[in-house]
């Protein structure tokens, strides 16, 4: 297949590409240490965190535990709403880890509001800024702020699984003291590195917790330039490649993401379709499918054209298709697929 249009994995960036081919490295090496230094401190310029990032073997998801577990002891009482199928897998973290969890519900395709988190009590809210399974985008800042107003010594943690190096993001400027992402989405890189990032203020209130996924002994191994456990030290280095070339020119990409989904959604709209988040973020197009149209026959519409689409999670499983042009496109890339959009499209519809 030609055309990856999932929202992750996604179509790999050619530098990643370059990295993956050169020899592997013992990871208790200099050059590996080096290495795996120059990617923690890109990282850190990516998540615009004073504070420190860190890697892990494994998914986004593994990086959302680690955080929750992290920072959060067992009984202490965190908000979490739900607005799609990422949001209910922080709840279910939360729930694993023995947190007294409130979780407040929503249709997918909605977001929380300011208000609806303006509530004292809790130690901790957590969020999905970029919801993949509806392609919905929240405010983080004014969340953030909303509930440190009420629980001043409150920690707030973010998925940045689909926003990293797709929307602009922030921590302490946003007011997010922990935040979770993956080498798969807007790193444009393979599965099979998590990433977590923490403030200062997340940093202080650390706590041991696990084994793998202890946080604390991470901390202390990845100081020199080594992680406490065997690391995917070849995808570390594709992931400081990628960095090395997009930071530098992270706005021009910024704004080149936020246009493709645009385009994406305007073709949307020129077929009739009806896009399913309220608010929308740049790394994933939602819509509802035509009215009798199957999402099978639009899935092999697109396979016919050598695309790889997603269909919808949870409630919306068989009412939604997503396409992302998350991995590596260029702007030609990009009109060719919304040329490929609407030659699928058309194929799946009754003649009129």
């Amino acid at each position: 297949m030609d055309w990856l249009l999932t929202p992750g994995p996604v179509r790999l960036h050619p530098k990643a590409l370059e990295a993956l081919a050169r020899p592997q490295l013992h990871h208790r090496t200099e050059p590996a240490r080096a290495l795996f230094l120059r990617a923690r401190t890109l990282l850190k310029a990516a998540f615009r965190t004073e504070g420190e990032v860190l890697l892990l073997t494994g998914s986004g998801t593994l990086a959302m535990e680690a955080l929750v577990r992290g920072l959060f002891a067992p009984g202490e009482r965190v908000l979490v709403p739900v607005y799609g199928k990422f949001s209910e897998r922080f709840w279910e973290i939360a729930e694993a880890a023995g947190l007294s969890v409130d979780r407040l519900d929503y249709p997918y395709g909605r977001v929380p509001r300011p208000e609806d988190v303006a509530k004292g009590g809790y130690r901790g809210l957590l969020l999905v800024h970029s919801e993949t399974s509806t392609g919905a985008l929240v405010d983080l800042p004014a969340l953030a702020q909303a509930f440190k107003a009420e629980n001043p010594e409150g920690l707030v943690g973010a998925d940045m699984v689909t926003s990293l190096l797709v929307k602009e993001v922030a921590l302490e400027a946003f007011g997010v003291d922990a935040a979770a992402s993956g080498s798969q989405k807007g790193l444009m890189c393979p599965p099979g590195l998590g990433f977590v990032a923490l403030s200062p203020r997340a940093l202080e209130a650390l706590r041991p917790a696990g084994y793998y996924l202890d946080l604390t002994r991470e901390l202390r191994a990845q100081g020199e330039g080594e992680s406490a456990w065997t690391p995917a030290i070849n995808l570390v280095g594709a992931v400081a490649a990628v960095l090395e070339e997009v930071l530098p020119r992270l706005e021009e990409h910024l704004a080149l993401k936020a246009w493709q989904n645009d385009l994406l959604y305007r073709v949307g709209e020129e077929l009739g379709l009806r896009a399913v988040p309220e608010v929308r973020s740049p790394a994933v197009a939602a819509f509802y499918l035509p009215e009798g149209v199957p999402y099978g026959r639009v899935k092999e519409a697109f396979a016919r054209r050598g695309a790889v689409i997603a269909g919808g999670q949870g409630p919306l499983k068989g009412r939604i298709f997503r396409l992302s042009l998350m991995g590596h496109y260029t702007r030609y890339e990009a009109l060719g697929v919304a040329a490929l959009f609407r030659e699928a499209l058309a194929d799946t519809l009754p003649p009129s």
